[in-house]
Parts: C-alpha cells; sequence; structure tokens
C-alpha cells in the first residue's frame, strides 16, 4: 500500500493557489481529512493481505478502495487530485503520512498481530513457539519489509535445546535483485549463536540453528526481511511460518540435520 501512496509523489502540480486560513487550496484534502482517509486506505490493503484469496481479482480489490471513499464522502478523483498536492508538498505530506502510519500501527496492533506476550515454558519435544501470524506479505515500498521476533521464556528451555523456523515460500523470480533473508539467533546464558540465509527459490525452506548441549536457552530472536529498494517484483507470500523447539537429542532434529546436503 505504500506504493499506492507514494503514487503521485513526484508528480507537478501546474498551478498553487495561496490561501489564508489552510496549508492546502480548495479541492484538496485537508491535513487530518488526509490521515483519516489514508489509514482507512491503509488498513483496506491489510485487509486484502490477510485475506488475500477473497481479494483475489482487481474488481474486489477497487470495491474496498471505493468503499473508503464512499465512508469519507470523497471521490476518487479528489483523492487522487489530493495526492498530487501532497506529493508536491512533502514536507506537508511527510507530517501526514507519520501521523497515518502511527495509527495504522495502532489498528494492526489492536487486531491481534503482535507478538505474544508470554513464550510457551514447556520443554516437551517438538512445540511450536511461534509468536506471530504464520503467514508474511513481503512487497516494495513497506517501511518495515518482514517480521521481527524476540522469545523470552519464563522458564529458560533445556540445555542444548535446538530450533527449526520453516515457511512456505512463492513469488521470487530470477530477475529479483534481492530476495528474503533469515536471521535466527539464541541466548545461553554468555553465549550468543546465530545462523543467517538468504532464500532465493519458492518452496518450502527451513532454517536450523542447534545450542549448545550443556547451556540453557534464555531467549530466541531473529527475523525475516527483504529489501525494499528493488521494485521490480509484485509480492512475495510467505506462509505456514512455524517455529520449532526441539530438545538435545532429539531423534527429529537428527532427522532434519542429517539429512542437510
Amino acid at each position: 500500500m505504500r506504493k499506492r501512496l507514494y503514487k503521485y509523489s513526484i508528480a507537478l502540480l501546474a498551478t498553487l493557489l495561496p490561501v489564508a486560513c489552510s496549508k492546502v487550496p480548495s479541492g484538496v484534502l485537508p491535513e487530518k481529512k488526509m490521515q483519516a482517509v489514508l489509514v482507512d486506505m491503509q488498513l483496506a490493503e491489510a485487509m486484502i493481505q490477510t485475506s488475500y484469496a477473497d481479494y483475489a481479482d482487481a474488481a474486489r480489490k477497487e470495491a474496498l478502495y471505493q468503499s473508503v471513499f464512499k465512508k469519507h464522502k470523497i471521490t476518487q478523483a479528489v483523492y487522487d487530485s489530493s495526492l498530487v498536492w501532497y506529493g508536491k508538498n512533502l514536507d506537508i505530506y511527510i507530517d501526514v503520512l507519520a501521523l497515518a502510519l502511527a495509527n495504522v500501527d495502532e489498528h494492526i496492533r489492536s487486531m491481534g498481530d503482535i507478538q505474544a506476550s508470554a513464550a510457551p515454558t514447556s520443554n516437551q519435544d517438538s512445540v511450536d513457539i511461534w509468536p506471530r501470524r504464520d503467514f508474511l506479505i513481503l512487497q516494495p515500498g513497506a517501511l518495515f519489509n518482514g517480521v521481527t521476533f524476540n522469545i523470552k521464556p519464563d522458564i529458560n528451555y533445556s540445555s542444548g535445546s535446538s530450533f527449526v523456523l520453516g515457511m512456505h515460500v512463492w513469488g521470487l523470480t530470477g530477475a529479483m535483485r534481492f530476495t528474503p533473508e533469515v536471521h535466527l539467533a539464541i541466548d545461553q546464558v554468555d553465549t550468543t549463536l546465530s545462523v543467517h540465509r538468504k532464500i532465493t527459490a519458492d518452496g518450502y525452506h527451513e532454517t536450523i540453528l542447534r545450542g549448545i548441549p550443556t547451556k540453557q536457552v534464555r531467549s530466541i530472536h531473529g527475523y525475516i526481511r527483504m529489501d525494499n529498494a528493488d521494485a521490480s517484483y509484485h509480492k512475495v507470500y510467505l506462509d505456514n511460518l512455524n517455529l520449532v523447539k526441539y530438545n538435545y537429542g532429539s531423534e527429529a532434529i537428527k532427522h532434519l540435520t542429517d539429512s542437510i546436503p
């Protein structure tokens, strides 16, 4: 959606009429109104990302955007012309957009896209401890194109625990300059271990990190991200995200690591 918001950021406004009581001319949405519209446009895009199967065709997406215009009693023409003006007056636009994005973040957190406050403390084998939603969409223009996590269990995970971050990925092409990066790290008392990898092809991928057998695990943290400077791709989809904790000596983790070429 950021791409949509910045669509007209470099457009030129032929004539700018000065006004005494407002920073914006007649026919352009005032700052507070523009902020409110941008918030709903962002949330509309979040709905599309959350239920992308329900918004697979352009007509349904357009109907959702039109519902935003109807809610705010404006037309798309007014919205587009306002983006043109704000794109020319970037000092004002940046302030409006920053407030809108902050409001969006509050809405998203309230919808549950936040890290769990308490990670599982069970030392059972093969436990999925992934704390966020099990899907992610990477796209050009996002302020942070990815997700971070930091899991601190109430009771340390058992000594020598291993962790496997798995996901299905699709949408990658050979022409892309950047691809998703996965970073996984664990803190074991006085030791930090980490692994970093890049995903370069569609399919199922696992990132494995094994702890030192004699030390308990105090936390596990990391990120999944992709550089958004490259606009040569549309979107990259990740789903079935899971982070499985295995106990030391688990036959399951032995099988996984033995299968790595």
